[in-house]
């Protein structure tokens, strides 16, 4: 993670993305020093500090009585990224080390995390404005956050969890979680016929409820029992049971249980499981998994940096058919 640079740099950036822009052409003035100070809250001397830097860079010069004024617009420009995620796991770190490998040059990150605090997400997003020039964020299950993004001074991108209300407005790459598990128990229907209820297990607090919208539209289909369940604790586990588990603590005490009941996963109950790891290939015999590519997200998502019209692009999802269903 690297650190923020200087403030004199929003005076750099702020030249350097009006000429790319073509805002500014050879012989245009540029704000004031004055100016600089009162529109970025910036001391006389951070504000020097930028424009002799962009001086010394021959992109701008200074004339007594007239101030300072563009000299060349043949500049480099490259990519400042301001990148929020909502936390760090194993999978996450798929997406952003694949995210990194496919910007390429000239691509720098500042990697920050909010950890679902609504608090925190919003004065992250408030400092890191005007600061970068890209802004990727992974809001999750915040609603009403157009009116923040909105006021940001460069491109904003969104990650992983997607909302209705902001499509057309950002580029994403998304999960579209109720499709995705729809999608993939139709998939498998002739396996699952097998269970009499099917239970969804995962934190409301924290995961999208269009999981279990999915869910509930294949039970309708196919006439099976369904609920939603927060966690699977000690809860005893019934025969024909199929249990859609996202954390793997709740993976764990599945199995434990059926450890104590003498039940086989595959057999007398069922599991599927978010998100493969190396691990589930082999607990119990192999848990079944539905996952979406987070290092083709990351991928995805480099492309789209790069690309100037708006794209709604939905990550692909993969289910891994193993023992346990």
């Amino acid at each position: 993670m690297k650190e923020n640079k200087s403030k004199y740099k929003l005076v750099v950036s702020h030249v350097i993305d009006r000429i790319s822009t073509e805002e500014y052409k050879n012989g245009d003035r540029i704000p004031s020093i004055n100016d600089f100070r009162t529109e970025y809250g910036l001391s006389r001397d951070t504000v020097f500090a930028g424009l002799r830097e962009l001086m010394s860079r021959g992109i701008i010069a200074s004339n007594h009585g007239v101030g300072y004024f563009v000299k060349s617009t043949k500049v480099q420009t490259g990519h400042h990224i301001f990148l929020l995620f909502n936390e760090f796991n194993e999978f996450k770190e798929d997406l952003f080390n694949s995210f990194m490998e496919s910007a390429g040059s000239g691509v720098t990150v500042d990697l920050y995390f909010h950890n679902y605090n609504r608090k925190v997400f919003e004065t992250l997003i408030n400092d890191a404005n005007n600061k970068y020039t890209d802004y990727i964020i992974m809001s999750g299950k915040f609603q009403g956050i157009e009116p923040l993004l909105k006021t940001l001074s460069g491109r904003v991108f969104l990650l992983d969890h997607f909302h209705t209300e902001l499509k057309g407005k950002y580029s994403s790459v998304a999960q579209n979680f109720e499709t995705d598990t729809y999608e993939a128990l139709e998939s498998v229907s002739e396996l699952i016929r097998k269970y009499k209820r099917i239970y969804m297990v995962q934190k409301e607090e924290k995961e999208p409820l269009e999981r279990y919208d999915g869910l509930k539209t294949f039970c309708s289909q196919y006439g099976l029992d369904h609920d939603y369940l927060s966690e699977t604790g000690k809860r005893k586990i019934e025969k024909g049971d199929l249990f859609i588990v996202v954390k793997d603590r709740d993976l764990v005490d599945l199995l434990k249980q059926a450890s104590i009941q003498q039940l086989t996963a595959g057999t007398d109950f069922g599991i599927i499981s978010y998100n493969d790891t190396p691990l589930k290939e082999l607990l119990a015999g192999g848990i079944t998994t539905l996952s979406t590519d987070f290092k083709l997200m990351g991928k995805t998502m480099s492309d789209l940096i790069r690309t100037k019209s708006i794209s709604i692009v939905e990550n692909p999802w993969t289910l891994n058919i193993r023992r346990s269903l």
